[in-house]
């Protein structure tokens, strides 16, 4: 392939036909262990099938993204984590888990919209928000492999369990 969009639309297309293989019970183990019956209206499915139908798209996207990484000589972690959204679902995700505790700023009044805040606690606002988020960032990429988990030397000296 030759452009990220390519690789993009690729994932795309094969995560939107596993969803459709879950709909037409011709979806492969794991994920085919229970198929959502075809004349299922959509208003009807549980939690189960729903779940179904998200691992589908998940792990066939995942799959392109490290066949794109594999053939482009590319970290996988970072082929699986770059989706090209804005702003990326991985920041995103980092960034949510500061918000307790940047809700317990000192010398915020809360209680004020943001537009009514003096530009010297718009500047602490935002300077403890990048400090709060560069440490999240951080220990995010910090926790590498944990999408693509290599596996550990005494993992395979485990007995067979059977």
């Amino acid at each position: 392939m030759s452009s990220e969009d390519d690789w993009q639309r690729k994932a795309t297309t094969v995560a939107i036909a596993a969803a459709r293989a879950v709909v037409a019970g011709q979806a492969p183990p794991p994920v085919g262990t229970g198929n959502v019956p075809l004349s299922t209206p959509i208003g009807r499915l549980g939690d189960t099938e729903w779940g179904w139908i998200v691992a589908a798209v998940i792990f066939a996207w995942i799959s392109v993204r490290a066949e794109q990484a594999t053939a482009e000589g590319l970290d996988i972690e970072l082929a699986i984590r770059t989706t090209g959204l804005d702003p990326e679902p991985c920041d995103a995700g980092a960034v949510a888990t500061i918000l307790p505790e940047l809700s317990d700023t000192p010398r915020i009044d809360w209680s004020k919209p943001i537009g009514e805040w003096p530009r010297e606690t718009m500047v602490l606002f935002l300077t403890t928000a990048l400090a709060l988020a560069r440490k999240a960032v951080i220990a995010r990429d910090v926790c590498r492999g944990t999408i693509a988990r290599k596996r550990q030397p005494a993992e395979l000296d485990d007995p067979i369990p059977f």
